[in-house]
């Protein structure tokens, strides 16, 4: 149980700090709702403080934004590692990132990759969400060169590109166009992609 999910179910902060609860409330609310649709008295309200309290912690909200993506950025880091140690192999170990990303992509609880989300309602240059959204896309896209290149697939560039727009794809399709059977068809398109790069 998360920070936000434990002050929401007893109505306690826990011993949780202030700056924590924040971020919890944030994540939640901006992940559920949108970040335009959420102002910074909701997500005080949620995290059990108040708005001065918020402030001295991030001095606006488009700070709370981005250190929210951070965060997102950072789980998806501990993934990453998560699936060295548990797959050596990086052939495997792609494999099974994919299977991950099906996994999401079939769940009904989520709305989408929470970064590609802010990149769609954050279209200014210089909000400082951005660099925090280009940084991240560009950090996992190399991370899947890297991958493909280390499991001996031709032309990893390439493959790299085309399954990180076949996920991204399938989690924007999740969301418009039901989730009936997209897992399945993620893991065959991929599959079919690494085929298509395996070396005779």
């Amino acid at each position: 149980m998360g920070a936000a999910e434990k002050i929401a179910s007893d109505g306690k902060t826990g011993g949780i700090s202030p700056r924590l609860r924040i971020l919890a409330a944030a994540s939640d609310l901006f992940y559920r709702h949108g970040i335009r649709a959420v102002g910074v008295e909701a997500i005080a309200e949620a995290a059990q403080t108040n708005k001065m309290t918020l402030y001295r912690h991030f001095p606006s909200k488009d700070e709370l934004v981005a250190e929210y993506l951070r965060g997102k950025g950072e789980n998806v880091k501990a993934t990453w590692a998560q699936l060295e140690a548990d797959y050596p192999d990086p052939g495997a170990r792609l494999r099974a990132w994919l299977e991950r990303m099906a996994n999401v992509v079939a769940s009904g609880d989520l709305r989408g990759c929470p970064l590609a989300n802010a990149g769609v309602e954050l279209p200014e240059t210089d909000h400082p969400a951005r660099r925090v959204i280009e940084e991240f896309k560009t950090a996992q896209r190399q991370h899947l060169v890297g991958l493909c290149a280390a499991a001996g697939l031709t032309e990893p560039d390439m493959l790299a590109d085309e399954l990180f727009l076949l996920i991204e794809g399938a989690l924007v399709t999740g969301q418009c166009m039901g989730r009936q059977g997209l897992a399945d068809r993620l893991l065959r398109m991929s599959e079919a992609m690494i085929k298509a790069h395996t070396r005779d």
